[in-house]
């Protein structure tokens, strides 16, 4: 048994030190959807996993909004 789980964890290990990390917004997103998630019935995990959505969708929807809000420089010859 404790072979499989020691398997398990390494494969996981391994699958996570090669996935790139794009977690803008779903870090702060997740503590505090898990916390909300705990407090409303211990469902911490599925209010974590709401959270880092939301959070996601709120920095793209920030960076498109600075995106847009800069200029677009066109060059003058």
């Amino acid at each position: 048994m404790k072979l499989v789980l020691a398997a398990a964890v390494s494969c996981i290990a391994l699958l996570a030190a090669q996935a790139p990390a794009e977690a803008a917004g779903c870090i702060k997103g997740a503590a505090v959807g898990g916390v909300a998630g705990h407090v409303a019935g211990h469902h911490g995990l599925l209010g974590a996993a709401a959270g880092c959505a939301v959070g996601r969708h709120e920095a793209n929807k920030s960076s498109r909004q600075q995106q847009q809000a800069q200029p677009a420089s066109t060059p003058q010859n």
